[in-house]
């Protein structure tokens, strides 16, 4: 009994999906078709399509799980604790100079194996 309520569920989730994708279609559509019109309008009925359509995934079963996936990821955001701006700008100031010490390791580097190669090859006059 329990599944075929289930199916049912899914069934009138994929419909509101649908529904919900050929709302934001539809408001595209209008976007491009009322050209003519003032782009402040074209651009708040989009929007309005767009919540419209954002309501009715989130009464789907999909819509309910992203919600709280985002609700446990703003709670887990509030628990980090982020570094201060001295901590900031002394780890900048370290990658900074770990990137320009590894550059001129990998030039001279280049520069040994082009005059290895030069003298394998005899062009290295």
């Amino acid at each position: 009994m329990v599944a075929s309520s289930e199916s049912g569920k899914s069934k009138l989730d994929t419909v509101k999906l649908l529904l919900a994708l050929m709302l934001l279609g539809l408001g595209v559509f209008g976007f491009y078709y009322f050209e003519d019109q003032s782009q402040l309008y074209r651009v708040i009925a989009l929007l309005v399509i767009g919540i419209i359509a954002v309501a009715v995934v989130y009464t789907t079963a999909i819509g309910k799980r992203v919600a709280g996936f985002v609700r446990d990821s703003r709670t887990e955001v509030r628990k980090v604790v982020w570094p201060s701006r001295q901590e900031t700008i002394q780890t900048t100031l370290i990658v900074i100079v770990a990137v320009f010490i590894i550059g001129i390791f990998l030039w001279l580097l280049d520069m040994l194996l082009l005059w290895g190669v030069q003298m394998l090859t005899g062009q290295g006059g």
